[in-house]
């Protein structure tokens, strides 16, 4: 009894042409993903808080608590929240030329390049608010320009936006796993890891109602090129 397969032809073929060529050893363009995720985390983590020099902290902040922040780590951020918009887009198009074009009937892959494509456009928004709290704080160039209320409101900005930003990556981790399962594009382990790793990340903000959890994902990032770039996933193949 024959097997009908899944996949459109266009793809069977293309998948058809990808395995029957030996796999590469070591696959470069996907480090790209990987520097990403680690310009991404550097990026995330360059902030200042009020309450970061102990635990005994007064809350609620205040705006006067404001003004004491350092702008240093802000404007660094913001800067590299700018590269990582750049680096995100060059990993679309990247995906789009090694991925989308040789496996056109992929919709796995199509939801990878929309998440990465939104994330870049939440990026440069976002840290784009990150370097404008370090160039306005009262040590920076135009420490002059607003009072305490008004930086306090670009600090409210920065609270959580800058790790909301990376929320639209779930669904590349998504795309992932469809190609792994699905579409058979890509090893299995990934795509089990980025399935797990997007929806504790979702569970995690159900049960306890903090929004920025899911910008952990970037992590995954870190992960996905490394396993791309050693593996042997039908998308890094070399073409017979």
């Amino acid at each position: 009894m024959n097997e009908t397969s899944p996949l459109s032809p266009s793809l069977s073929s293309a998948l058809s042409s990808a395995t029957g060529a030996p796999a590469r050893r070591f696959t470069a363009w996907p480090l790209l993903i990987s520097l990403c995720g680690l310009v991404g985390i550097v990026a995330l983590l360059l902030e200042g808080r009020p309450d970061a020099n102990g635990s005994d902290f007064d809350y609620p902040v205040t705006a006067q608590d404001v003004l004491g922040l350092d702008h240093v780590p802000y404007r660094i951020s913001g800067a590299l929240g700018y590269v990582l918009a750049l680096l995100l887009v060059a990993a679309a198009v990247v995906w789009r030329h090694r991925v989308e074009r040789r496996f056109p009937g992929s919709s796995g892959a199509t939801a990878v390049s929309y998440g990465v494509i939104a994330t870049a456009a939440l990026v440069t928004l976002t840290y784009g608010w990150r370097g404008a709290v370090g160039n306005y704080l009262p040590t920076g160039v135009e420490g002059d320009t607003y009072d305490a209320e008004g930086l306090y409101n670009y600090y409210i900005l920065t609270d959580f936006s800058p790790y909301i930003a990376f929320i639209p990556l779930l669904a590349s981790a998504y795309g992932l796993a469809w190609m792994a399962f699905r579409e058979r594009l890509v090893s299995r382990g990934l795509g089990a890891l980025s399935a797990v790793l997007a929806t504790a990340l979702l569970v995690a903000v159900f049960v306890t109602g903090v929004p920025g959890l899911p910008a952990m994902i970037i992590l995954g990032l870190v992960v996905a090129g490394i396993w791309l770039a050693v593996g042997r996933s039908p998308i890094t193949m070399t073409q017979a």
